[in-house]
């Protein structure tokens, strides 16, 4: 099911199991929550012929192979608009990526206190420590091997992100003191990593305090369906750069073209790069500041100057006002009530809307529906392979 649990029906109630596949017989130990019950298999009696046989990361929890996750992930995308949005609509066949295995960009792992690289186990504290990660892309298997043996034991976690187009991958590290930190980047660029960064560890979150450069480059150039975009170790970016190109590419076809389209929560502006081939005018509202930084300089050096970033936030649609197209690629949490309700009463002639979680773009595609808007395209994207993950290409016109 979405989530990435199994679901079964037990005599005390539902159970939410992690790590089971459908149609699986399991052993499990669970535990009562408010409504259901909870747990993880603890043994497999009987398993899905599909069933992936080779180990994977805990956070690859749809272990099978990959042609048998693409129907699944179709269905998560179709329940959730038939269940929340009320609507039966025919979806496009969902577009694979081009890669199930080494496609990930970028990965962050925890430092394993008897040394090496590990993951946090959902929903725990607990580390799983990694001997290789066969998810993480061709450029990160060599920071991969450097930092699982290399003296990390003052760190938190570290972070890799690489670049298919140019072959490299940029750390970061996180934890500790910057000071301490320095020689060891500068031994990791000497032995061929791009580039360095320190962060503090903040209970904010990752790269939300104090960030450092130590050693090498600040950033790389990634293609992303033809353009060509920067990423560094801090910023979001789309890790599997081979299956967001096609979205990009699909996304401006099926968006049209026009006078002036808006992009919303528009990260350092790549989806805004594609409509610039499309649209007299393309404003990008962005509220990060190293976001718009990086968009700015990837748009001076592509020379699009039709392109024009905006750091605001994503309610301050109506200054830009009147759209040919309203564009909203937004976390998994959806739109806000308040940027719905902005896009509604800019009225766009269409909004195209890329979605991380289908859940909530099933529930915001029923808000515009209900404001007049009608369902005219969506495809299920996998940006993701052998997780529960899945993505939505989909446009509304009116």
């Amino acid at each position: 099911m979405p989530g990435g649990l199994g679901l079964a029906r037990t005599p005390t109630g539902t159970a939410l199991v992690r790590g089971a596949l459908p149609g699986e017989v399991v052993r499990v130990g669970l535990r009562p929550r408010k409504n259901h019950l909870e747990g993880q298999v603890l043994e497999i009696l009987q398993a899905h012929p599909e069933r992936y046989p080779e180990a994977l990361p805990p956070t690859a929890d749809l272990p099978l192979y990959y042609p048998a996750q693409l129907p699944l992930k179709q269905g998560f995308v179709h329940e959730a608009l038939v269940r929340i949005a009320k609507l039966e609509f025919p979806l496009s066949p969902i577009q694979p990526s081009p890669d199930a295995l080494n496609y990930r960009t970028a990965a962050q792992y925890a430092l394993h206190p008897l040394g090496g690289l590990a993951y946090r186990k959902p929903n725990s504290h607990e580390l799983a420590k990694i001997e290789q990660d066969p998810l993480i892309a061709p450029p990160l298997q060599e920071a991969f091997r450097l930092l699982s043996h290399g003296a990390l034991s003052s760190l938190d976690e570290v972070v890799f992100r690489g670049s298919l187009y140019e072959g490299r991958t940029l750390v970061g590290l996180i934890g500790g003191e910057a000071r301490f930190c320095r020689r060891t980047a500068q031994t990791l660029v000497q032995e061929g990593l791009a580039g360095v960064v320190w962060a503090e560890a903040s209970p904010k979150g990752r790269f939300r305090g104090r960030v450092q450069h130590l050693a090498g480059e600040r950033g790389l150039l990634e293609e992303y369906g033809g353009v060509l975009s920067t990423v560094d170790a801090q910023s979001f970016a789309q890790v599997n750069p081979k299956a967001a190109g096609l979205l990009y590419r699909e996304a401006a076809q099926i968006a049209g073209g026009g006078e002036r389209a808006v992009e919303l929560y528009a990260g350092s502006g790549v989806l805004g790069l594609h409509l610039a081939e499309r649209f007299c005018e393309v404003i990008a509202i962005e509220i990060n500041k190293d976001a718009v930084r990086r968009g700015e300089a990837d748009r001076e050096r592509l020379g699009v100057s039709h392109l024009r970033f905006h750091r605001g936030d994503s309610r301050e649609l109506y200054t830009f006002t009147p759209a040919d197209l309203v564009a909203v690629d937004p976390p998994r949490s959806g739109l806000s009530a308040e940027v719905m309700q902005a896009i509604v009463q800019a009225r766009p002639k269409r909004v195209l809307y890329l979605s991380c979680d289908p859940a909530t773009w099933a529930r915001d595609v029923r808000g515009l529906t209900q404001a007049g808007y009608r369902l005219a395209f969506a495809r299920p994207y996998d940006f993701y392979p052998f997780t529960h993950h899945v993505e939505v290409l989909s446009l509304l016109e009116r």
